[in-house]
């Protein structure tokens, strides 16, 4: 007889916490379909905006493994309110309380890195000939390294990231996170030196690493005059959307790889042209890179 009545007692809660959460579910609804006005969906979309900003502020970072563990958290909380976990509830709850000096802690890098692209903005709008002018410095001090690598026949081979993310390729190589110039870049190169065999990769105005592995590309068109620093250059570009610059160092010619096609014997106006054409419009597709003033794309 009590082993029954426990047996009933459960499947009562378990009733009660179904009939809580299909009523919550449709109380949801209704307030959706009818109380919902301009101003409800105005912070609706300012949510949905700084929670997009948040996973693409992680997404490349080991805290997307974090931010994933918070939301299976949150919904497991929701759920053990529904179903009358009081046990459990109580725990994920005294977690989630004290879990704002957690996440300061945990996502201390990513949040730095957020205030620091708000006032960036800020900076942007404020002062456009400030920001220009940094964009001209960092286009000018990338010229001088490839020019001055050229002239010498130091080979070089420089990845810039796009929207595809390089995070596996950073992860082969030596994190360095510094402003780009080129005493930075040319010391890298340099011969000898533990960082120069290998590519360089750069995200916005940061070198993120260097001594890069690359995976060479297949294709049996590759001139046979193209050693295996062009080659690597060619594999990047044909499995990502990232504009690779390289320096032989047999000849000291300057190239450019992006989808899997070369173009070579760049000089300093086309360079300006290409990075131009980087730093000034990052996320409108760039169709300017192969239209560069007396060069013209080869086939690799």
């Amino acid at each position: 007889m009590v082993y029954n009545s426990i047996i009933a007692n459960d499947y009562e809660s378990e009733d009660k916490g179904l009939t809580s959460l299909w009523s919550t579910i449709q109380t949801a609804v209704w307030n959706i379909t009818h109380r919902l006005n301009v101003a409800d969906v105005v912070d609706i979309l300012v949510v949905a905006v700084i929670l997009y900003e948040l996973i693409m502020l992680t997404r490349q970072t080991r805290g997307s493994a974090v931010l994933k563990g918070l939301v299976l958290l949150l919904f497991a909380t929701l759920v053990s309110n529904l179903l009358g976990l009081t046990a459990l509830s109580w725990l994920l709850m005294a977690f989630i309380n004290n879990g704002v000096v957690v996440l300061v802690i945990v996502f201390q890098p990513e949040i730095r890195k957020a205030l620091e692209s708000i006032g960036r903005g800020a900076l942007l709008r404020t002062s456009h000939n400030e920001s220009r002018t940094e964009r001209e410095t960092i286009i000018s001090e990338i010229i001088q390294c490839l020019t001055d690598l050229s002239r010498r026949r130091v080979g070089a081979l420089i990845v810039f990231e796009r929207k595809t993310g390089l995070k596996d390729v950073i992860e082969t190589g030596t994190a360095i996170d510094a402003r780009i110039s080129a005493a930075l870049l040319e010391n890298i190169f340099e011969p000898n030196t533990p960082l120069h065999d290998g590519a360089v990769i750069i995200r916005d105005n940061r070198v993120v690493a260097g001594a890069c592995i690359l995976t060479l590309t297949d294709s049996r068109s590759v001139s046979h005059e193209l050693g295996t620093r062009h080659r690597a250059a060619i594999g990047i570009s044909e499995t990502t959307d990232s504009v690779v610059l390289i320096v032989s160092e047999e000849t000291g010619i300057i190239s450019m790889a992006k989808g899997g096609r070369i173009t070579r014997h760049l000089d300093a106006a086309s360079l300006r042209e290409i990075l131009e054409g980087l730093y000034e419009e990052p996320r409108r597709g760039w169709s300017q890179l192969f239209h560069l003033s007396g060069r013209k794309e080869e086939a690799p």
